[in-house]
């Protein structure tokens, strides 16, 4: 199957984006791809402030993306657009790094003010790093997400189902098992 980066662009160690996305990645787990998760905010700080293209943390980051077949970004939504940490990461990688990958855009936020920014903020970046294709992506509100005392996470009947969705088109656009995602889904 496919590897897949799954990339966090919150700041907050708390993040529902971050809980969210490694609930998905649970899921392509589960269809046979191999996950990596990525939370951005665990960069070193001085590596994102400087543009140090060559530290490190940075190289390997730069690696997990050459490495990977997919990349899932999720992002919370500051303000109409994606997060400046987010946009750090992506400034540091090369031009064409998506060259070749499917992409699976997902974002998250307080309103429904902020669904559009998907589509005007981190599209028309991700298409200018070369993707072969980016899948249709999803917006979920904030309070749809529910993260229980013991850390589990809960989302609406609603936007579960909207997510698994496009979770297994992602899936398949990457070979996954479409016999699977039917007793999954």
């Amino acid at each position: 199957m496919a590897t897949i980066l799954s990339v966090s662009g919150s700041p907050s160690a708390t993040s529902r984006t971050a809980r969210l996305l490694r609930h998905l990645d649970d899921r392509l787990a589960a269809q046979g791809h191999d996950v990596i998760p990525l939370d951005v905010r665990t960069l070193p700080p001085e590596a994102l402030l400087h543009a140090d293209f060559r530290h490190p943390a940075i190289v390997e980051a730069t690696a997990l993306v050459e490495r990977a077949d997919g990349i899932v970004i999720g992002t919370p939504v500051y303000k109409a657009a994606y997060s400046g940490l987010l946009k750090s990461l992506l400034d540091l990688l090369p031009q064409y790094a998506l060259a070749g990958k499917t992409v699976l855009p997902l974002a998250t936020g307080g309103t429904t003010a902020h669904v559009l920014a998907i589509d005007y903020a981190l599209r028309p970046v991700l298409n200018s790093m070369g993707p072969a294709h980016i899948t249709p992506g999803w917006f979920t509100l904030d309070k749809d997400i529910t993260v229980g005392d013991d850390g589990t996470l809960t989302v609406a009947p609603g936007t579960a189902e909207a997510l698994a969705q496009v979770t297994d088109q992602f899936s398949l656009a990457l070979g996954g098992r479409p016999a699977l995602l039917a007793a999954t889904g």
